[in-house]
């Protein structure tokens, strides 16, 4: 294991402490500004991760949506930082649902080298880092009690979809019907990128609105296990785009992950 690995995994499992602390005792949340919710969880964990990051990397910008939110987030395009969504899918977590994730995820040039999803209601986890990505099982303790390699899947001729359970648009399923998409299932958070990454779908769509935060972690994970993820111009999903603290955008455009190489004319 590596020691970026070592490092996202104990930082993961410690922020996930805090999630499950607020998660059993039950969640109130607030709308922030832009009318997504946030919990105590999600503060709580942002602030393990930054703790964490920033003292073993103390000269590496580390972007955090909630600290982003609050209008802190550093300007970072063109080198290496972190990205931090302490508590991916939040609805789901107040609806009391399990796949919620806490996400971090290293940037360098634009491109996710590194990351972990930790679904911590699942005691389940996925890192990747070295162009390897893991799937980890974890024990009621809290550590990592197994893990395996994972590989996405050729493409099939059955293509099975993921897509947001939350987020759903028409645009989503005229893609699916124009791609006949014969199976598809909702699921919340960065999960969606672990699925295909682990050889179980073979594409997700998303016409929503996400930020980089959402994503990246997620991405790290599909690329290292040979995935790819795509703007709808067929570029490769980039990372970065703050270039001055007092102006940051961190949404994403529109994007379809695969599972495999796109086929010929998706987009």
């Amino acid at each position: 294991m590596s020691a970026l690995s070592e490092l996202f995994e104990e930082t993961a499992l410690a922020a996930g402490i805090a999630v499950l602390d607020v998660y059993h005792a039950g969640a109130s949340a607030v709308v922030k500004v832009d009318g997504s919710p946030v919990t105590e969880a999600d503060l709580r964990a942002e602030a393990v991760i930054f703790e964490r990051l920033a003292k073993v990397s103390p000269g590496t910008p580390i972007v955090g949506e909630e600290a982003a939110a609050a209008g802190c987030a550093p300007a970072v395009e063109d080198g290496s930082f972190y990205l931090v969504d302490p508590l991916d899918g939040t609805k789901e977590f107040i609806a009391r649902r399990d796949d919620f994730t806490v996400n971090i995820a290293l940037i360098e040039d634009g491109k996710p080298i590194a990351g972990i999803v930790y679904a911590p209601a699942l005691r389940r986890a996925y890192v990747a880092a070295g162009g390897i990505a893991q799937r980890l099982e974890i024990d009621r303790f809290g550590r990592v009690c197994d893990r395996r390699e994972i590989r996405a899947r050729a493409r099939e001729t059955t293509i099975i979809a993921v897509a947001s359970r939350s987020h759903s648009c028409a645009e989503t399923e005229r893609f699916l019907a124009r791609h006949r998409v014969q199976q598809c299932t909702s699921v919340g958070s960065s999960l969606k990128f672990c699925l295909l990454a682990e050889g179980q779908a073979d594409v997700y769509p998303r016409f929503g609105r996400t930020m980089e935060w959402d994503t990246a972690a997620g991405d790290a994970v599909l690329s290292a296990a040979g995935g790819t993820v795509r703007r709808l111009d067929g570029s490769v999903l980039r990372y970065g785009k703050c270039r001055q603290a007092s102006d940051c955008d961190f949404a994403n455009p529109h994007f379809v992950a695969w599972a495999a190489a796109p086929p010929e004319g998706w987009c």
